[in-house]
């Protein structure tokens, strides 16, 4: 397979990124190319999400598309993988609506990837491989990583918490922890292979652990993870508003070399929607949660994800969000309209609030949004950051983009290598971007 060539589109989570991570590498195993052209590509992935409606519908969208390719070059394989497959009726669909997909597997055979692709490659066979259950975790599967200065690193798979709204419990499996030692140990492969910087994954990288026969924590981990030497920078996400511990916030405001930005996912600010949505925690939980990140991390920075339009919700209870985000004054927001998820509960409740509704709330609430994310920038300006290049900016690749420790995006000129660490004076600011020049 030494002349063939693949290209891999990736929907969705920093999970879904890391799985296309691990593919890529089998592939790069195997003698694969990687491509940036679908017209030049023998194999074409879709790694996809599930999460809400609008990713699936693009994902339909986008293998019509590649299916006129397949028109022209018959012996094009396509395939696809990730949470939307890994639900059964939804695979079936793809199987029924692209019946000449050459590849269709879900989240839980990754192991078997290399298994799968010879029996596309050298038997030309049409596979259809979909586990019910997720299996003992697999070490050691390689990985061609997209950058060379910053990694995902994955601690857990799966998530317990079955929120009411939420698809990925049944398309991930159950929480498993990855033992310790081989956390740190493939940190420290990346650090010793000139990595700076490392994101820890997880559902919900606070439980860390808790399936493990041992007294290990999120917060020991971390702790490890930050006496590294040569490992600038140590990220997370996402972790669950109910298990964030006092020692870990103080374990993040000791060690420079853990940011401090917290991603606090919301979801909803009335206590009533986040016990239907089953999130096990109020809205008066979750500011004193916020303001405690506040008070105990030096100029932390809370960015968070809401959800409007959950059915039963009320105006009263979409002020109560709106109160939230007035109170705490996000640093950024992702926000999203409720969408209903096949299989969750949620979807099944009588009470579902009209679409035109959502459309309001949701408009309202990204003005509100991005008044605070704006001022949040503003707060930056004729301040100095260290920031860490990531390369050119991918909008305009005359200039260079990179990020703060409180993950803001910072674009600014210069001749510099991805990985470089810099000091950059900001003097202009939007509300997405803040602009930085050299001192």
């Amino acid at each position: 397979m030494h002349d063939k060539n693949y290209h891999i589109i990736t929907y969705g989570c920093q999970m879904n990124q890391a799985d296309s991570e691990t593919i890529a590498g089998i592939l790069s195993n195997r003698g694969f190319k990687t491509t940036d052209s679908i017209y030049q590509a023998d194999l074409i992935l879709l790694i996809t999400c599930a999460v809400r409606e609008h990713a699936e519908q693009r994902i339909y969208g986008k293998l019509g598309e590649l299916m006129q390719l397949k028109n022209i070059n018959p012996a094009l394989v396509i395939g696809i993988g990730g949470c939307m497959p890994q639900q059964l009726e939804v695979a079936n669909k793809l199987r029924q609506k692209f019946p000449r997909l050459d590849l269709i597997f879900g989240t839980h055979n990754l192991p078997e990837f290399e298994t799968m692709l010879d029996r596309v490659f050298a038997d030309r066979e049409q596979v259809f491989e979909i586990h019910d259950i997720a299996g003992r975790i697999t070490e050691d599967l390689p990985k061609s990583r997209i950058d060379r200065h910053k990694a995902y690193v994955n601690i857990t798979f799966g998530c317990n918490n079955f929120c009411t709204y939420c698809i990925v419990p049944h398309v991930r499996g159950r929480e498993r922890s990855r033992n310790p030692n081989d956390i740190i140990n493939e940190v420290i492969n990346l650090v010793q292979s000139g990595y700076q910087e490392v994101t820890l994954l997880g559902q919900n990288v606070n439980s860390y652990g808790l399936d493990l026969n041992r007294d290990f924590s999120f917060a020991d981990l971390l702790k490890e993870l930050a006496m590294l030497k040569g490992l600038s920078r140590i990220r997370f996400m996402t972790p669950h508003p109910k298990d964030i511990s006092d020692r870990l916030i103080d374990l993040i405001n000791k060690h420079d070399n853990i940011c401090n930005h917290i991603h606090l996912p919301l979801q909803s600010g009335s206590s009533a929607v986040l016990r239907r949505m089953n999130r096990k925690y109020s809205k008066e939980g979750y500011l004193q949660l916020a303001q405690k990140i506040r008070d105990g991390i030096a100029n932390c920075t809370i960015t968070t994800d809401i959800i409007v339009g959950f059915p039963g919700e009320s105006e009263a209870d979409f002020a109560d969000t709106i109160e939230v985000v007035n109170t705490v004054k996000f640093d950024a927001a992702f926000t999203f309209a409720y969408s209903k998820r096949k299989g969750t509960p949620a979807a099944g409740y009588s009470d579902q609030v009209p679409q035109m509704i959502k459309k309001q709330r949701l408009h309202r609430l990204i003005e509100l949004v991005q008044q605070y994310m704006l001022a949040s920038n503003q707060a930056c300006l004729g301040q100095t950051f260290e920031v860490m290049v990531d390369g050119p900016s991918k909008k305009d690749p005359s200039i260079l983009s990179g990020r703060t420790k409180t993950n803001k995006l910072v674009h600014f000129a210069g001749q510099y290598q991805a990985g470089d660490l810099v000091d950059l004076k900001i003097y202009r600011t939007t509300s997405f971007v803040l602009w930085g020049e050299t001192i």
